[in-house]
């Protein structure tokens, strides 16, 4: 008497089941555990970071697209991964909206200025996940608050950055739907408006290398006035056009 042979087992089999929350939800907190961020996760699988979080949560029911994109995710391919820059580079425009110049920025984040250049530029196709995070961090301290304009240098990198943003018709933050913002593809509403934000930036000095930093709940609203941001879009003194 023979028996079947046991079926081998393939990366499909080991997938969650889109009918199964709980597979789902076990493989988000697996990849949590080894390290991934719901950030990283919903960008490696092509999700907005909401949308991960319900589906880790209960909130939402998996359907078989959802279950597909996050079946392609593994710890080393997060390890590995260079993500879409769609996002960092909304993020870094609209720093540049409030005056703050790719020079400011890379000193902050303790990177070469022509990569953050070049990621403005929309040069960079994608961005690592340590950098793509550092970006976010800082975008998330200074997206209503403005360059400071301490002396004759920093007023004029000010004004730059602020012309280079109205030469590109980009977007301040309170135009970007943070839930869309790492979503590739996504492209804001918005385009330019003069912004003044809710005060002075602070400086912010690295500690040295850039290090993967740990990202907050993204459906926890960076700010409670972001929604009524869209009132600081008015500003009494007009900015020089180039």
């Amino acid at each position: 008497m023979t028996s079947n042979p046991r079926p081998p087992a393939t990366a499909a089999a080991a997938a969650p089941r889109a009918d199964d929350p709980t597979e789902v939800r076990d493989q988000v907190r697996r990849l949590r555990a080894e390290g991934g961020t719901y950030r990283s996760i919903a960008a490696a699988a092509g999700l907005a970071p909401a949308t991960l979080h319900d589906l880790a949560s209960g909130r939402r029911r998996p359907t078989s697209a959802t279950v597909r994109a996050l079946g392609k995710v593994s710890s080393s391919t997060l390890a590995r991964a260079r993500l879409d820059a769609g996002g960092t580079r909304l993020r870094l425009r609209a720093l540049h909206v409030m005056g703050h110049g790719s020079a400011r920025i890379s000193r902050a984040l303790g990177v070469r200025e022509m990569t953050i250049r070049s990621l403005v530029r929309g040069d960079a196709p994608t961005v690592s996940a340590a950098l793509r995070d550092a970006v976010a961090d800082l975008y998330d301290a200074w997206w209503d608050k403005r360059a400071p304009e301490r002396d004759r240098r920093e007023r004029a990198a000010a004004t730059a950055a602020r012309r280079r943003a109205i030469a590109g018709n980009w977007c301040a933050g309170a135009g970007l739907d943070d839930d869309q913002l790492d979503v590739p593809g996504y492209k804001p509403k918005s385009k330019w408006k003069p912004a003044t934000g809710t005060g002075t930036a602070p400086d912010i000095h690295p500690p040295g290398r850039l290090r993967k930093s740990k990202r907050q709940d993204p459906r926890q609203p960076r700010h409670p006035n972001r929604a009524a941001g869209r009132q600081l879009w008015h500003s009494p003194r007009p900015v020089p056009r180039p």
